[in-house]
């Protein structure tokens, strides 16, 4: 899987959830009351940072920050069915091979950051996910065990506590009064190297899409951030806590000078209520949805890339009970354009639990309203070949093959799938240019139903002629659309 994170990452048509119950390098080695500080003005953030710098350095900052920044040390169990030992990086030199089924522990660390003086801590969630035992140690050097208060993965928070008292604690900082080009800090435990603090600036804002969880507003940053950073502390020159850094953007799982922080302006209000209730309550409606674009908008009847393409419909949900189905594009929420998928998330998201919606649906060109009662979202669950000829066709370099008992193993895909599962792309075709990967399942071509190789290559045939194909397929139980144009 991790072999196929960047591509999957920067594909065209990244989808997500509204409600539904990749991968970036994840920066894990294994991978009270909370007030907001006021916020001074550009100039006298630009003044700080100037003087900061004429005196030569981020002292007084990295020596007020780093005590509140602690390393969590997660153990897992796993079983290996296949007795091929623990994963690197976790194996010995000269460990032998355990028969299958072994069940062994392994541990990772990552970073987190004090939140209380009583001993709340924010963390990732994928620093914590499955863990059976946590244990924190603080830079000065105190251990202790901890226990989970609440996760939320769709924004990839948690909050974990230790018994403790009088702690140290950042104060927070408002991300929203951040700047492209501004400075900030990065501190964590890279590698295991406690207390460790790198400087950079901000080098985006507002980034999404990018496959690393349901709700994606984060910091870009250039502070050197690495296996072990998860969870730390991005702070600004005042050393206030405006981000919590969550991944790496690698091909290698090494530093490479893009990093990724949850903003403050996101984190706190989650962080609140998993300290207050232990969970997240979000608004659902049991669709999923991509981002329309400019050359899909024809293909629905659109004449300009705004609104949300429906995806997926969830049997007995609120939409399929509403009569939503795929392919519909949502264009209106309670009266309002929707912009784009993100917009229509963050309605659905923070409506009330029974309340009434009304959308607005076109498809075909021919535009109705619906109106969807709001409902808690449920918790978050995880061959014959034929190659075709090289030609100058949008799926020349495409290999696919029957989705049988070897497919459904080897991909990991559900028993009930029908199409033809991609097994095989040659490097830099326009199938995987156009962000297609191995292992996904193409089940339409133009509007076409595909449900098998056979299908499959008399379509292809058909198509010749075609400059661009609308490719309909399932990846990880979630349908995409993908426009691919011949080379």
């Amino acid at each position: 899987m991790r072999g196929h994170w960047f591509r999957q990452v920067f594909s065209p048509a990244l989808a997500m959830w509204i409600g539904c119950a990749g991968v970036f390098a994840m920066s894990i080695g294994m991978e009270g009351t909370l007030g907001w500080a006021g916020e001074p003005s550009e100039s006298a953030i630009e003044r700080t940072e100037e003087r900061t710098v004429k005196q030569g350095g981020f002292e007084d900052v990295a020596q007020a920050v780093t005590p509140s920044v602690v390393n969590i040390t997660a153990t897992i169990d796993i079983v290996d069915s296949r007795g091929g030992g623990v994963p690197l990086p976790f194996r010995g030199f000269g460990e032998g091979q355990p028969p299958p089924g072994i069940r062994k522990r392994q541990k990772g660390s990552g970073s987190g950051v004090i939140l209380s003086s009583d001993g709340y801590i924010v963390t990732n969630n994928h620093v914590i996910a499955e863990s059976r035992d946590l244990l924190v140690t603080l830079p000065d050097a105190r251990e202790f065990s901890a226990k989970v208060v609440g996760a939320d993965p769709e924004t990839d928070l948690a909050v974990i506590k230790i018994q403790a008292e009088n702690l140290p604690v950042i104060s927070w900082g408002n991300s929203s009064s951040l700047a492209v080009g501004q400075y900030v800090l990065a501190v964590g435990n890279p590698f295991g190297l406690n207390s460790t603090v790198t400087l950079g600036i901000v080098s985006a804002l507002d980034r999404g899409g990018m496959g690393l969880a349901r709700f994606e507003d984060f910091i870009q940053t250039d502070a050197a951030i690495n296996p072990g950073n998860s969870g730390g502390a991005l702070v600004n020159t005042r050393g206030e806590l405006v981000g919590i850094n969550t991944a790496i953007a690698s091909q290698n799982g090494g530093y490479q000078g893009v990093g990724f922080a949850v903003p403050s302006s996101l984190a706190r209000p989650v962080l609140d209520e998993l300290i207050t209730n232990g969970k997240i309550v979000r608004g659902y409606l049991g669709l999923g949805v991509q981002e329309m674009t400019m050359e899909l908008a024809p293909w629905f009847g659109l004449k300009n890339s705004e609104g949300a393409l429906v995806t997926d419909v969830v049997p007995g949900g609120p939409a399929d009970k509403a009569g939503i189905h795929r392919g519909e594009v949502i264009l209106q929420y309670q009266g309002k354009h929707v912009k784009d998928g993100q917009m229509l998330l963050e309605g659905v998201t923070r409506a009330n639990i029974g309340e009434q919606i009304e959308l607005g649906i076109m498809e075909n060109g021919k535009e109705r309203k619906v109106r969807i009662i709001i409902r808690e979202q449920p918790p978050i669950p995880q061959v014959r070949r034929v190659r075709t000829p090289r030609v100058e066709h949008p799926l020349a370099g495409v290999e696919v093959a029957d989705v049988d008992e070897a497919a459904i193993q080897e991909y990991e895909l559900s028993p009930a799938t029908k199409g033809a599962v991609v097994s095989f792309l040659e490097e830099g075709c326009a199938a995987e240019l156009a962000g297609i990967i191995e292992g996904d399942v193409i089940i339409e071509l133009n509007k076409h139903p595909v449900e098998s190789v056979r299908e499959y290559s008399s379509w292809y045939k058909r198509l010749k002629n075609e400059k661009v194909v609308l490719i309909v397929l399932v990846r990880a139980s979630r349908h995409l659309y993908v426009l691919v144009k011949s080379s």
